[in-house]
């Protein structure tokens, strides 16, 4: 008799969660099939709420709602072009700026505007709208991997430092705003957002004693885990090579069920110790597969259960897709959804794909998208170079959602409810085809960007302003950098940028090996901050590196692209390099190698915003 009640209440609660799954996947065929009018009633409704801002007003709309009214009166812009708004918001003016909600918090984005992370205005109810595309992951996900409700998901998420603004308003990265929100952290129970790690683990902003509890609650949990993964892919490998490097002490504290001492937050001590247990036949188990020399399919083999990797292999990310597959015995990587500071977008309705045939549907509600034309001819960067402002013709090829054709590649401008208008993303998209009326599209790239191995983002321009840094270092030896190239190295975890170096030189005193560290240092020191983080706090990228190479390297580079079909008359030497053969004919021409010796300065917080 005692075993009926919990049957009951288990069917009753599949039922439950079945007819929620058919919500949600109904909710997306709905926007889907009616992507327009939706489209539509998003504009009048962002356009009506913030009819009296100033930014509006200014601008001329006079609180005119029709799309022809606002793509006419209303520019499209740039970070730049409204940063003075952002400043004096973020300085502390309550008034109706660019929204008529107050703004809550600004998002931090890890694109880069003058070596600092641009400051991307949100209100409160935008966690609503994330907390939404958050909840259609699972139901789509479900119809391919059914009974993800019966386990847990071990998944690998950190908060990152904030501060806050002259004004008073907190600045963090969206994702920071989203775990630390009563949304994330005051969560109904859920079979889908049921992780192995407790929500104070995931809090803690110590990132050492986050990631080393985070694991230990994983492996004590290891045969509930029905899918494991983090937010990019290069977080989930730092994560197994955390495991490699410290599962003595984690077999050490299962074996014992006491934690280790190094863990000194408080609230991480009490959620672990009501997980951890003495299991000495875990232990034992943990320590003979970390023991074995080879780490191939050691998720598979820790944790038996797992279905896929849940992380983000697209774009930059992509070049992690053979060590993730090494780890998980081919394991289906899966791109759920695609987001970013300024807007959550869309979700991926085919999550099984190859990660080379990964698209998003857009969800109409989200924002109110337009799309500009991208015209471009293939190069051997997948860097895309756009001008920063747009002439009147341009302004008026953007075309509205359901207007995109199949194949063409488009940059995203996005109008959100949080005082974002006609807003340039930078992301390159391509159309991969439509559900319903609504467009699939697949992530091609960043533009300008050139570098990255995490959240960083390189520019061509900040790369060339750090090498001019740099080279003042050759000057008093009568030598001067005549090309360079680089390339994100990520052979090794963490990964970091290597820049190739052939010089030319006048005089005949020998460089000393550190002046070449100083001018790894130098580039370093003039990077961005977001990278600087990830050298200094994150441990998420390695020191940077510069090989010398021979004397006319650049020359073979150059013939070897010609023999590829480059223009002679239009060749210019590219500033990244990923194709394969590239990177072995420059290494096999490298004369020496020098690293940073140490990390550049970073400290949690900002620049003084507004303060130019």
């Amino acid at each position: 008799m005692p075993e009926a009640p919990k049957i009951a209440v288990l069917q009753e609660s599949d039922q439950i969660l079945a007819e929620k799954n058919k919500n949600k996947l109904q909710f997306i065929e709905e926007v889907t099939t009616n992507a327009d009018d939706v489209q539509r009633r998003v504009l009048e409704e962002i356009l009506t709420r913030n009819a009296d801002v100033e930014y509006l007003k200014r601008h001329g709309l006079q609180g005119r709602t029709d799309r022809e009214t606002f793509k006419h009166v209303m520019p499209v812009v740039t970070y730049e072009d409204i940063q003075p708004e952002i400043n004096r918001i973020a300085n502390g003016d309550k008034s109706q700026i660019l929204c008529s909600n107050p703004i809550s918090e600004f998002l931090t984005s890890s694109g880069t505007s003058g070596g600092e992370r641009k400051l991307m205005p949100t209100i409160e109810e935008e966690l609503d709208r994330r907390s939404l595309l958050y909840s259609l992951l699972m139901p789509v996900m479900n119809q391919f991997v059914p009974g993800l409700d019966k386990g847990k998901g071990m998944y690998f998420l950190f908060i990152k430092s904030e501060s806050k603004t002259p004004g008073g308003l907190p600045a963090r990265p969206v994702l920071t705003s989203y775990y630390k929100s009563s949304q994330f952290k005051n969560r109904p129970y859920d079979p889908y957002t049921n992780y192995t790690s407790p929500n104070q683990t995931i809090l803690c902003p110590d990132s050492y004693q986050s990631m080393y509890s985070q694991m230990l609650c994983g492996l004590c949990q290891h045969k509930e885990v029905l899918r494991v993964g983090a937010v990019f892919a290069s977080g989930f490998i730092r994560a197994i090579k955390f495991l490699e490097k410290h599962w003595p002490e984690l077999a050490h504290d299962i074996r014992t069920g006491t934690l280790n001492s190094e863990i000194t937050d408080v609230s991480v001590r009490e959620a672990v110790g009501e997980i951890l247990k003495p299991d000495p036949r875990l232990a034992d188990f943990v320590e003979w597969e970390c023991r074995k020399t080879s780490w191939q399919g050691i998720i598979t083999r820790l944790w038996p259960n797992t279905k896929y990797v849940d992380v983000i292999v697209t774009g930059t990310m992509s070049q992690y897709i053979p060590t993730l597959d090494y780890y998980s015995n081919g394991l289906p990587l899966v791109c759920t959804m695609y987001a970013s500071s300024e807007c959550y977008f869309g979700v991926n309705l085919r999550p099984l794909c190859k990660p080379s045939e990964v698209s998003y549907t857009l969800i109409p509600t989200m924002a109110y998208f337009e799309f500009l034309p991208v015209h471009r001819n293939s190069g051997v960067t997948s860097s895309i170079s756009l001008p920063k402002a747009l002439t009147e013709k341009e302004q008026q090829e953007l075309v509205d959602l359901v207007d995109v054709k199949l194949g063409q590649e488009y940059e995203l401008v996005v109008t959100t409810y949080a005082g974002l208008y006609r807003y340039r993303v930078g992301d390159v998209l391509r159309v991969a085809g439509f559900k319903n009326n609504a467009p699939q599209f697949s992530f091609i790239c960043r533009k300008n960007v050139v570098l990255s191995i995490d959240a960083d983002k390189t520019d061509e321009v900040e790369l060339q302003n750090a090498v001019k840094n740099a080279v003042t270092h050759l000057v008093p030896f009568d030598a001067s950098l005549s090309e360079y190239t680089s390339y994100a190295d990520t052979s090794s975890i963490p990964g970091h940028y290597v820049l190739f170096w052939e010089l030319c030189l006048n005089g005949n005193t020998p460089i000393p090996p550190s002046v070449f560290e100083d001018c790894c240092f130098t580039i370093e020191e003039s990077l961005n901050s977001v990278y600087r983080q990830g050298r200094v706090s994150d441990k998420s990228i390695g020191p940077l590196e510069i090989k010398i190479v021979e004397s006319g390297t650049f020359d073979k580079l150059m013939d070897y692209a010609i023999s590829l079909g480059a223009s002679i008359n239009q060749y210019k030497t590219p500033r990244c390099v990923k194709f394969a053969p590239i990177i072995e004919l420059l290494n096999s021409r490298v004369v020496k190698t020098y690293f940073s010796p140490k990390c550049p300065k970073w400290v949690p917080g900002h620049k003084q915003w507004g303060s130019n």
